[in-house]
């Protein structure tokens, strides 16, 4: 016989993240029926919404299916009881990024608004020590020229060592996040899973044309939205390691014509655009798009002040402002937020959904 350890705190957490009254479903399975991304054998999401009903941590955390729902609302708007599974689900994704992270310290500290001036401050810390250590702590006189008071090798140096621990951290999170998957969802059928070398390109091409989004009904600029902040914070992230090279051989700064500039200001065109649609769904489509958490508002104000800080760190430098490096180290911050905390931050999703995918294809599950 089966025995069933309820987690009535682990219960409690999904109701307060996702606001859901999880009581209230009365297991009718029609979220399963109108999903069109859930496999016909063990749909989601009725047997998540049952184990969370019951508060049943160890079957969510590290099950493959909650990473296969696009969160496009469809459960919830067609739910009897209006007891919200796309947002009960949202929820156990940001338990996962928590429960995964590698030390826990840092799943708290971007997870819990408490810790915010921590999270804050940490970076500060860092680059302020930097500046010292450099010698450069000081407003230079003269026209704007980033390089004097912000060392660029040493900057770069420090960035990507402690960008390379966080994510080798976050490796080590997702190993056992792969464990966990293939204990509770093992390979069907002969019990062997496939190779898992030709599954990464056609996963490369689903997640290139957001072809999943494709399927929802109830938020159709949601695929438009996530494609414009997908490929815009794509090619940002290009145009940052250009001009990395560019500062490394004297290259720097780029002129404004320059086409890798012009690319950059195209991203950050692209992430305006992308982030004004989706905060204007959370603001005001809320009955389809569902509640929005702490770690939803802390992504978008992110990755919206690293690239507003970014394009007022250009215009400071073309028309000489005075609080040009004040904005510089601001936009070091954000940078720091969105590319360091990116493993423990909702911007997870981006590692844990792909390697979730990955399995579930090498199994046969999608």
């Amino acid at each position: 016989m089966m025995e069933v350890k309820p987690d009535i705190g682990f219960k409690r957490e999904l109701i307060r993240m996702s606001g859901s009254q999880l009581n209230q479903c009365m297991q009718c399975g029609n979220c399963s029926a109108v999903c069109s991304l859930a496999p016909a054998d063990r749909p989601f999401p009725r047997k998540e919404m049952v184990w969370a009903g019951w508060g049943l941590k160890e079957k969510l955390i590290g099950n493959v299916d909650v990473w296969l729902c696009f969160q496009c609302g469809d459960c919830s708007s067609f739910c009897p009881r209006d007891v919200k599974p796309s947002d009960v689900i949202a929820a156990v994704r940001q338990k996962t990024y928590m429960h995964y992270a590698r030390p826990r310290f840092l799943g708290k500290l971007v997870s819990k608004p408490a810790w915010l001036p921590v999270a804050i401050l940490i970076p500060v810390v860092v680059i302020v020590a930097i500046l010292s250590l450099a010698g450069t702590f000081r407003i230079p006189e003269g026209p704007v020229n980033y390089s004097e008071f912000f060392p660029h090798a040493w900057l770069n140096a420090t960035f990507s060592g402690i960008t390379l621990l966080f994510y080798m951290l976050a490796c080590w999170g997702l190993g056992s996040f792969w464990n966990d998957m293939k204990r509770l969802t093992p390979s069907s059928g002969s019990g062997q899973q496939t190779r898992i070398g030709p599954k990464i390109f056609s996963l490369l091409g689903e997640i290139l044309t957001h072809s999943n989004f494709s399927a929802c009904g109830s938020q159709r600029t949601r695929k438009t939205a996530h494609m414009l902040l997908f490929f815009g914070f794509g090619l940002l992230i290009l145009v940052t390691l250009y001009a990395i090279r560019a500062s490394i051989t004297e290259n720097y700064p780029l002129s404004f014509l320059n086409p890798f500039k012009i690319a950059g200001n195209l991203a950050s065109l692209m992430i305006y655009c992308g982030l004004g649609i989706m905060v204007y769904q959370r603001l005001f489509n809320r009955s389809i798009f569902g509640k929005s958490s702490y770690t939803d508002w802390l992504m978008l104000t992110s990755i919206g002040l690293l690239t507003l800080s970014g394009t007022l760190v250009e215009m400071a430098r073309f028309g000489n402002w005075s609080v040009a490096y004040h904005l510089y180290f601001f936009h070091l911050v954000a940078v720091w937020f969105v590319i360091m905390y990116l493993p423990f931050t909702k911007m997870g999703h981006i590692l844990y959904r792909t390697t979730a995918l990955l399995y579930a294809r090498s199994i046969g599950r999608k």
